[in-house]
């Protein structure tokens, strides 16, 4: 969380809300794949988010976790499911839709068997 993430109202804006799930897909699909020896994913492109705001978030210096897993996997495209928490609250749950893209045609693409097996790590 940083300070400029909080509005007038002294909560954290609903638009921020979004850069940190932003934050956690980029970690989910480039520095953990890569932390770990694997390939990154390459061309995701979000089709679609819906968020849920619950409650207030006002800045504080104890970090929030976003929890995110895959809840269902097509040969183009999956979703993911978040909620943003600490230990005592769940202040936003949200969905995006993700699509395979090929940036050099682009146009979509199938995902490949490498980012199938990795997404089903995370299946729930």
């Amino acid at each position: 969380m940083r300070f400029g993430d909080v509005d007038s109202q002294g909560h954290v804006n609903n638009v921020r809300f979004l850069d940190y799930l932003e934050d956690a897909r980029f970690g989910m699909f480039h520095i953990d794949p890569y932390n770990a020896g694997e390939e990154p994913f390459k061309g995701l492109v979000v089709t679609r988010h819906e968020i849920d705001y619950r409650r207030p978030l006002g800045f504080r210096a104890q970090p929030v976790r976003v929890e995110t897993w895959v809840t269902e996997i097509r040969s183009v495209r999956f979703t993911l499911r978040y909620e943003i928490v600490d230990d005592e609250a769940v202040y936003v749950t949200a969905m995006s839709v993700l699509a395979a893209y090929d940036v050099d045609r682009a146009a979509p693409r199938r995902l490949t068997e490498s980012e199938l097996a990795y997404l089903k790590r995370f299946a729930e």
